[in-house]
């Protein structure tokens, strides 16, 4: 069986990279399973993440990747909304994701935002620190291989789908 494509999104919080995920669902001919941060970080529970943040969201975030593998060896596309940082619990990150897909088909895509931009929209969410955009960013991996780079604040999702369906798919969207 052949391989399910990955495409990890990797930006800092409130980038775009889930309305992006949303745009890619749509737009694309091929169906994609996601798998988020977010939504791994729920499964960890408020008294663990306030005793040991970076440990407990390390360990999830690591079976996240593998989940991501899973679904790929059942053929599945699957599109990954994170962010690459380092933080001595996950350090090496993206080493570590290199080799965790080493024979996968990966594309890692840069999710750009500048950060004030950022700042605003992590205000009008709500539910992020105001900066939680700007200490990402200086923890982001550096040297990152990327497939593909959007601006957020340049395109908006949708354009941001068409580019990334565009360059690692080679195709034209709905």
């Amino acid at each position: 069986m052949e391989k399910g494509r990955i495409v990890f999104l990797n930006g800092v919080t409130s980038s775009g990279k889930t309305s992006i995920v949303d745009a890619i669902q749509s737009k694309s001919e091929d169906f994609f399973y996601v798998v988020a941060n977010d939504l791994f970080e729920q499964m960890i529970g408020d008294k663990y993440l306030q005793e040991d943040y970076w440990k407990y969201l390390s360990e999830v975030i690591v079976m996240m990747y593998h989940t991501a593998r899973l679904f790929s060896d059942c053929g599945k596309n699957i599109l990954i909304d994170g962010v690459l940082v380092e933080k001595p619990e996950i350090r090496p990150h993206y080493e570590k994701v290199k080799e965790i897909f080493k024979g996968y088909p990966l594309d890692i895509v840069e999710v750009f935002c500048p950060l004030e931009i950022c700042r605003k929209r992590n205000i009008e969410r709500g539910d992020r620190a105001e900066n939680q955009s700007d200490w990402q960013n200086k923890m982001m991996a550096e040297n990152i291989q990327y497939s593909c780079s959007v601006d957020t604040s340049l395109n908006t999702p949708d354009e941001c789908a068409e580019i990334i369906i565009g360059t690692l798919f080679n195709k034209p969207v709905k």
